[in-house]
Formats: C-alpha cells, sequence, structure tokens
C-alpha cells in the first residue's frame, strides 16, 4: 500500500476495510464464510449469531492455521533494524522479535492439530473431548500424527513454550521456571534449524488430507 502525494492512503480492499474497523473486520471470519456457503447453494441466515458448532468447522480452523503461518514467515522475512531502540537492546529485540515468529508457528501447529481431531471425532465429538485437549502442549496434541521422529516431539516442545511464555514474556514465571532453560537443552541436544521447523510445520499441516480420506473412508 503506498501514501499518495495528497496523504490519501490507496490499498487494497480488504486492508482499507481493516483501517475502517480493525475489530470488526478481523472478526468476520464467520460471517464471510456463510455467505461462501449461501452463494455455493447451501443457504446460512447471516443476520444470527454463529453457533458454537458454526464455530468449529474446520475450514475455518484451518485457514486460521494458514494465517498465523503465513504472519510468521512473513515477520522473518521482514527483519527490522529497531533503530528506535538504544544500540545495545536491538539485539535483545531482535531475539525477542524471532520468539514471537516461532509462538506464530506453535500457535499455527496447534490450530491445524485441533482442526484434524474435529474432522476425525466429528463436531459432536469433538466437543466431548475439548476439555481434555484444550491445552497447547503441541507433542500430546500431535500424538494421533504417523511417523513423527525423537526429533520432531523436541521441537513440538520447543514451540510449545514459546505457546505458553516465551514469544508473549521474557519470564516464564516461577511455575515455568525450569523451562528456561528447557529450551537452550533441546537445542543444544538436538541441534534443530529454522529450515526444520518450517518443514515439520507443513509436514504436520498437510496431515489433513490424509484425516479427510479416513473421515471420508468411516
Amino acid at each position: 500500500r503506498d501514501i499518495g502525494v495528497t496523504g490519501v492512503q490507496t490499498c487494497a480492499l480488504p486492508i482499507c476495510q481493516f483501517g475502517a474497523d480493525p475489530f470488526g473486520y478481523s472478526a468476520s471470519t464467520h460471517q464471510t464464510w456463510s455467505i461462501m456457503r449461501t452463494m455455493a447453494g447451501f443457504p446460512v441466515d447471516i443476520d444470527q449469531p454463529a453457533t458454537e458448532d458454526d464455530l468449529k468447522n474446520p475450514v475455518l480452523w484451518m485457514s486460521h492455521a494458514h494465517a498465523l503461518s503465513t504472519a510468521a514467515k512473513t515477520l522473518l522475512l521482514t527483519k527490522p533494524g529497531f533503530a528506535e531502540m538504544p544500540f545495545g537492546i536491538r539485539s535483545i529485540c531482535d531475539r525477542q522479535y524471532c520468539s514471537v515468529a516461532l509462538m506464530l508457528v506453535g500457535y499455527s501447529l496447534e490450530i491445524s492439530l485441533k482442526s484434524m481431531l474435529i474432522i476425525k471425532q466429528g463436531i459432536d465429538g469433538y466437543k466431548e473431548i475439548e476439555r481434555k485437549v484444550q491445552h497447547h502442549r503441541l507433542e500430546e496434541l500431535s500424538e494421533f500424527i504417523h511417523g513423527l521422529t525423537e526429533k520432531d516431539k523436541a521441537i513440538l516442545r520447543g514451540l510449545t513454550c514459546y505457546v505458553y511464555w516465551a514469544g508473549r514474556y521474557p519470564d516464564p514465571g516461577k511455575a515455568r521456571l525450569s523451562e528456561a532453560e528447557d529450551i537452550f537443552n533441546i537445542s543444544e541436544r538436538y541441534q534443530i534449524t529454522a529450515a526444520e521447523i518450517f518443514e515439520l510445520s507443513k509436514r504436520i499441516m498437510k496431515n489433513v488430507n490424509n484425516i479427510i480420506g479416513q473421515a471420508n473412508v468411516g
């Protein structure tokens, strides 16, 4: 998007809508999906508030997971210089910036795994187990994914730390203080690279095709 000499912002329509109403635009995913369903021949009354079942549609969950992973990649491909910060603090900000990106990767995996559980269990079945999976522990959530290696599981444990605290706070809190050291231990033992994190993320998210196939057969 550009700012012209007149000071008028020119941009694609979605960005303009976000600028005028950021909360409403960002929260209207269900309404947009309902309009798409109606146009496809499956009428939905968009004047009615979304039900619990409406919001558990796996399409919404998978698209949200994709949005999060895209946001993470965008952050890592757009590295700021933090010029407004004192020189000695810039490297700290850069590390914290990368921590935010890892948090988003972790969240994208969490949501994609839960969307697969919705597909596997059906919406009613998922509601029965929902309380058991209302956490961010990625290794546990991924137990139904076949073929994960020990290194894969270590990556998931590391990302879990970023989802719970390391992507949001510099301090894990007293109850999680040991996890600050756990991150270094995982990194040193398994020599994890950024490419491996994104490769695992892609591999897990692609698993949705297998889950859909199994659900159709069932």
